[in-house]
């Protein structure tokens, strides 16, 4: 017989798991909290006077607790996803170094190139993401990933854990020195927007090499459900630098404060323009024109405006709207099916937009493996679920 300390404190994410714990064991009302307890950080308590008296279910659940209390102190695990291959009728990108030592897909016109950002919060969706965009790829060994990771991460672990599930991916790994952009971040209405990864975007004309003229910009909440190379292929015209689902019917002043519109010379930023929202998660970028018009720089100074003065609450979004809106090409809806994540203050489930799905989105608070993780999904995680690649000992559900 396993004898339970007085009082133990494990550190585990979501109270899902251990409500199947509890469920297995029978056990349909989950006790109070005492002060001889086993403490979980939901916060959940389980006196020990409510324990099984089985030895066998006794050792079930010091297995799951010590399990648990494993994956909170150490990295996740991913399985490894299946090797996908090229139709027949696929360009051939030959697999010579260049000059730089670099397989030359990294800079081949032929290849879609594809820009994530990498970090330990976001794994989890990323490695989902990249799964759904390999399987359904008709040239998915054409496919080059360029994931950018925040220089102070352990880029090391990242790229372990990149090569593990996915052997044979062609991918580089970009260090991104967020001290450049976070002296810019104004705060937000949510602490998550604020993370300085999510304005590598503005950067990627300056770290990715100058050989890539053109990339997908996909964040790490979604899963594609049809062929990248649709949206890459995506014609950009004699001019344009970034084409990406815009939506005219939402409500663009409610983007930027009454401090900027009540500005004279601020409120001119869109004259002669026909502005719509659009969703940074999804774009299709020309690198070669974005550094012509270096417009890293004008989005920094945009940025440094709303050190200034307020003018707008959400954000790395708002910087790309003054800069782009009513400039993009438009692309079919079907390409971002956003929000899917809720708004940014509660997260509550949401339904897909009317139309054809290419590309599911969720964006806002709610992401789809904390809420399975918690027992709490929404309809639409389910869809999601299929990408997930997380590796879990065992399985509670029969």
């Amino acid at each position: 017989m396993h004898a339970f300390p007085s009082r133990v404190k494990w550190r585990i994410e979501g109270k899902g798991c251990m409500n199947k714990v509890w469920t297995l064991l029978n056990v349909k009302t989950l006790p109070k909290r005492n002060s001889n307890c086993i403490e979980l950080n939901n916060p959940l308590a389980f006196p020990l006077s409510t324990m099984p008296k089985s030895p066998l279910l006794h050792f079930l659940l010091l297995l799951v607790f010590n399990v648990f209390a494993f994956a909170a102190a150490g990295t996740l695990q991913f399985k490894e996803a299946p090797q996908f291959y090229n139709s027949p009728d696929c360009p051939l990108i030959t697999e010579e170094d260049d000059s730089n030592g670099e397989s030359s897909i990294f800079c081949s016109d032929q290849a879609i190139h594809v820009a994530i950002t990498l970090d330990s919060t976001y794994i989890r969706g990323s490695m989902a993401a990249i799964l759904s965009i390999l399987q359904h790829s008709s040239c998915p060994q054409n496919i080059a990933f360029h994931f950018v990771a925040s220089a102070t991460a352990n880029v090391s672990l990242l790229r372990a854990t990149i090569s593990s599930s996915f052997p044979y991916l062609n991918f580089q790994v970009y260090p991104f020195d967020v001290s450049s952009v976070s002296r810019l971040i104004s705060t937000s209405i949510r602490s998550a927007l604020d993370c300085p990864l999510n304005y590598a975007r503005s950067y990627l004309a300056n770290l990715l090499p100058l050989c890539v003229s053109r990339v997908v910009y996909l964040d790490s909440d979604l899963v594609l459900v049809d062929d990248i190379a649709k949206l890459a292929a995506t014609p950009l015209g004699d001019d344009s630098v970034l084409a990406a689902p815009q939506y005219c019917n939402a409500n663009f002043t409610s983007y930027f404060t009454a401090t900027f519109w009540s500005n004279p010379s601020l409120a001119l930023t869109f004259a002669n323009r026909k502005p719509c929202y659009f969703n940074t998660g999804v774009m299709v970028i020309d690198l070669d024109r974005w550094r012509k018009g270096d417009y890293t720089r004008k989005i920094e100074e945009w940025m440094e405006v709303q050190k200034r003065m307020r003018i707008y609450n959400l954000g790395s979004l708002p910087p790309f709207l003054l800069v782009f809106a009513g400039n993009i090409v438009p692309v079919d809806h079907r390409w971002n099916q956003h929000g899917l994540g809720g708004d940014n203050f509660r997260g509550l489930c949401r339904d897909l937009h009317p139309g054809p799905v290419s590309l599911l989105h969720w964006s806002g608070k709610g992401k789809p493996w904390a809420r399975l993780d918690a027992n709490r999904p929404c309809p639409l995680d389910a869809l999601w679920a299929p990408y997930d690649l997380l590796q879990t000992p065992f399985a509670l559900d029969s």
